[in-house]
């Protein structure tokens, strides 16, 4: 990774911190319903169900796709952005898992505009990302995020990092609350799950450089869990 500048890592922090409101904290992505059918019990199964969801789940579609969004929001690529926007939101296989996406989205959206994110320079950008949302499709979360990024001095791999932390965290964040655990044994979890981060930067770029791409939605466990959950008695969370 090439250097970051100060103001370029202060940016991403600032995207990636759980205090950024755009609902995160209130989605479990399935690892509820994985609790509530006894698949998540510990520290250890937490530890495995997040680790898989990152490794087979988040770093085959969600990741390279945050690249070719990243990479189209550089080129200023309309088409592309639409496109890869619109294609995300297909692939949400539940009504949850549209709904989490759309919701925040919406949210970072305006944030992004009521804070003046990235200054007069980058309104017109802002208008774009505004436009997504009055399409048939709205506007997904990693649109969003790769938009703000294209404002921050911080590389492609750098910005996927800090999107993928901030996923990561908020897993973590879920199984504290829902299996329970300590918070200490929390962040035990998240350091164990560090080097999963470096795999999933490596697989991301290696399925968004392919020609065509290489996305891969196929998490049948995963995708079944979340469905389940729209139908669960008793939740602490929205997905």
């Amino acid at each position: 990774m090439a250097e970051l500048s100060v103001q370029g890592l202060c940016a991403l922090l600032h995207l990636a911190s759980p205090q950024l409101p755009v609902g995160g904290f209130s989605y479990s992505q399935g690892l509820e319903a994985a609790i509530e059918h006894g698949l998540v019990t510990d520290a250890g199964t937490a530890q495995a169900w997040i680790g898989d969801a990152l490794v087979q789940g988040f770093a085959r579609c969600e990741a390279p796709l945050w690249r070719l969004l990243r990479r189209a929001w550089q080129a200023d690529d309309g088409a592309a952005i639409a496109h890869w926007n619109q294609w995300f939101i297909a692939s949400r296989d539940n009504r949850e898992a549209r709904a989490e996406t759309l919701q925040m989205g919406w949210s970072l959206h305006s944030l992004l505009q009521s804070v003046q994110w990235g200054g007069e320079a980058f309104a017109p950008r802002l208008q774009r990302l505004h436009a997504l949302i009055g399409s048939p499709s709205g506007l997904a979360y990693p649109t969003a995020f790769a938009c703000a990024c294209a404002a921050t001095q911080a590389g492609e791999d750098h910005g996927l990092l800090a999107y993928g932390f901030a996923w990561l965290e908020n897993q973590v964040a879920a199984a504290i609350k829902a299996v329970p655990l300590g918070q200490v044994a929390g962040q035990r979890l998240l350091l164990a799950l560090h080097p999963q981060l470096q795999s999933m930067l490596q697989q991301a770029a290696q399925r968004a450089d392919a020609t065509p791409p290489r996305l891969d939605t196929m998490a049948p466990q995963w995708s079944l869990l979340q469905a389940r959950h729209e139908h669960q008695y008793s939740r602490l969370f929205r997905s």
